[in-house]
């Protein structure tokens, strides 16, 4: 076995040549596999070899479909109250029966689904913007900035998050854009301490350093290195996000501070469903508490998925 130098028309000076002249693969070669293969692929390969995230992954997809194209293809009225189809049980025109006002207790599903994604998703988004940006900031400045950033982040930090929505959604009525700018506020805080740390140790790599001699700016090193080597971790991050930002819907509904009539979610129908516990009416309990289960089950699934692929391609490079 030989190895030669690239020429014209020739493999690279780290590829090894057999004895018939032909290029070897690089598993024969002995290679890194990241020199073979880009750390996406192998961070793909990984996650779609995690039978549970693609499970997951496959399940919120049906949720989404549901939620979205569901009412499409079944419409229901949702606006008017129809007290002669008060509490219906499954049956004939109504799958799921109706509630205590006559709505169609599978369009109901539908659209408070729809309510429950998008305030979840829009939530997890702003979350993961605000939160990058201060943590990268903080952790690449240091000294004095980062001591006053991360006081403020302990400082919110302190105050349980669900006081502090009751709080919020008690002097603002509550709507699905308030709603996702209150839930956007409150959750930026984790993703800001892990992007810090993150940035803590990229400061002081080869790469932003060499930026800084040759006269870079510092917000330059922050959007151009420190922001997109953290990418893995902020993506990570954001599909739990989105999990705890469902639950805390479901909270605030459950708790009768939720989204206002007749717009609903799955908390607030779950919420209205526990009122007839004790008259069996269980196709008002079980099919939206089922609905938060397998949601947030499935985007943690995602998550969990999504972080084997990130530590796999960090530990390559």
């Amino acid at each position: 076995m030989t190895i030669i130098r690239p020429g014209a028309g020739e493999p690279a000076s780290d590829t090894k040549i057999d004895g018939h002249g032909a290029a070897l693969p690089a598993s024969a070669t002995g290679l890194p596999v990241g020199k073979a293969k880009s750390m996406f692929r192998l961070g793909f390969e990984v996650f779609i070899q995690n039978k549970l995230a693609i499970v997951g992954l496959i399940v919120l997809l049906l949720a989404v479909l549901f939620c979205f194209l569901g009412p499409v293809l079944y419409p229901t009225d949702q606006v008017t109250v129809n007290l002669l189809n008060v509490n219906l049980p499954p049956g004939p025109g109504h799958p799921l029966g109706t509630d205590e006002t006559g709505y169609d207790q599978l369009g109901r599903l539908m659209t408070g689904g729809q309510v429950s994604l998008i305030i979840g998703f829009s939530a997890a988004i702003i979350a993961t913007i605000v939160g990058t940006i201060w943590g990268a900031v903080a952790g690449f400045f240091g000294g004095w900035v980062d001591g006053v950033m991360m006081r403020i982040v302990d400082a919110i930090l302190s105050i349980p998050i669900l006081f502090l929505l009751l709080f919020l959604v008690t002097i603002v009525k509550p709507s699905v854009p308030v709603m996702i700018f209150v839930l956007g506020l409150t959750a930026w805080l984790v993703p800001a301490r892990l992007v810090r740390g993150e940035s803590l140790t990229l400061r002081v790599r080869e790469y932003v350093q060499a930026v800084r001699v040759m006269g870079g700016s510092s917000w330059h090193s922050v959007l151009r290195h420190i922001m997109p080597n953290v990418i893995g971790t902020v993506i990570v991050n954001a599909t739990f996000q989105v999990a705890d930002a469902i639950l805390l819907i479901a909270y605030l509904g459950y708790l009768g501070l939720g989204i206002s009539p007749p717009a609903t979610d799955w908390g607030g129908m779950l919420s209205n469903g526990t009122a007839f516990v004790f008259t069996n009416y269980w196709w008002l309990i079980y099919p939206p508490g089922f609905a938060i289960i397998i949601v947030v089950v499935a985007v943690n699934l995602v998550g969990d998925g999504l972080r084997d692929s990130v530590e796999v391609r960090l530990q390559r490079r």
